[in-house]
């Protein structure tokens, strides 16, 4: 026995699927991919490592901006 089929109320749209999603889809994200790189990245371990001071200073202004 096979159940009844119900038409579409809504025409499907031809153009393709358009998604938008929330502001916190985006920056939930981004603030933990941050989060996860300063745990990571020790601006001093850096400086030791590449020898040059930019890595250290970029990291290091990066983490007061975020912290405040």
């Amino acid at each position: 026995m096979s159940a009844p089929t119900h038409p579409r109320t809504h025409p499907a749209a031809a153009g393709g699927a358009s998604v938008r999603l929330p502001w916190w889809a985006v920056a939930l994200p981004a603030v933990a991919f941050v989060a996860l790189l300063l745990l990571i990245l020790n601006p001093a371990d850096a400086q030791a490592a590449a020898g040059d001071p930019t890595l250290a200073h970029l990291v290091t202004r990066v983490k007061e901006l975020v912290l405040g």
